[in-house]
């Protein structure tokens, strides 16, 4: 035995439905750092009361979201951003200052791993000296 679902019919011969794409695709929402810090907020005052999956689902977010934007805020960076700071392409003074800390970071790491190898020799020598 089937199961029929049997749709609304309208006078222009298109189905009413009440589902998930009835009106057609959505476009995605996009939050600003501001929205975020209040939408944050909100979630926080509401799982207070044990209630945070009811707002979730009021303001069709989900729980990666929160968590996404739990790690942007405890980093500084939903502050937005500060007077006078620029975004998008970095100039050429900064872009020097990127290069230059990646280059200190893979110098760095030579280092670490010359002295290790340097210490396990040392052990090594004095090991077979005996």
């Amino acid at each position: 035995m089937s199961n029929l679902v049997v749709a609304e019919v309208g006078q222009n011969g298109s189905m009413n439905s009440s589902g998930p794409r009835a009106g057609g695709p959505t476009r995605r929402r996009s939050f600003t750092p501001a929205q975020k810090l209040e939408l944050l907020t909100q979630y926080e005052d509401a799982c207070t009361g044990k209630e945070g999956g009811a707002f979730l689902r009021e303001q069709g977010l989900y729980s990666s979201q929160i968590a996404e934007w739990r790690k942007l805020r405890d980093a500084g960076a939903l502050t937005g951003k500060k007077p006078g700071e620029t975004i998008g392409k970095l100039s050429a003074e900064q872009a020097e200052i990127a290069r230059l800390r990646r280059q200190l970071e893979v110098s760095e790491g030579r280092l670490e791993r010359t002295e290790a190898a340097l210490g396990i020799m040392e052990k090594l020598s004095a090991f077979f000296e005996n």
